[in-house]
């Protein structure tokens, strides 16, 4: 099952200073944190942010591509967690057909902004980071949750890449 997530914010771990895209469920609670490196993060910021770059990015010159070719990206979905590594898909679709590309979640999250298409993380991969993170690190796994879960509007400002 996919949980429908909306990027809630893109912010700095203040541990280990690389930059975490904060995803949330649509009708939850639910927060996942994805560390990303800091030219991705880059990529999904200028898109948050709206700043328009002289030059198209990497992904504003494949959102061109997948228009020229009247490709259209339905959903993408973060789809596995293997080893500490999350794994997305970008579904296409066309002419009638979907076609699914494997992907970094950090491409597939900076190319469903710039096309506002949905993004999913599948039920599995939820559990399991979860899982992961208690099993892996217990103390840290519960102050990293304590501070996602008491994050507000002005603390996601806070941390700008």
């Amino acid at each position: 099952m996919e949980v429908e997530m909306k990027i809630r914010g893109l912010m700095m771990d203040p541990v280990t200073n690389m930059p975490i895209v904060i995803l949330k469920d649509v009708g939850g609670n639910t927060v996942l944190p994805i560390w990303v490196g800091i030219y991705e993060a880059n990529a999904i910021a200028l898109e948050i942010e709206k700043v328009a770059t002289p030059r198209p990015m990497t992904h504003d010159l494949i959102k061109s591509l997948l228009l020229g070719l009247s490709t259209g990206v339905r959903k993408v979905v973060v789809n596995e967690l293997k080893d500490d590594t999350f794994y997305a898909l970008i579904w296409l679709e066309r002419d009638g057909e979907m076609i699914s590309v494997d992907s970094r979640p950090s491409d597939a999250l900076a190319l469903a902004l710039r096309l506002d298409c949905p993004i999913f993380v599948e039920d599995d991969v939820l559990k399991s980071s979860k899982v992961t993170a208690s099993i892996s690190d217990k103390d840290n796994h519960e102050e990293l949750k304590r501070w996602l879960e008491g994050l507000n509007d002005e603390d996601l400002g806070r941390y700008k890449m």
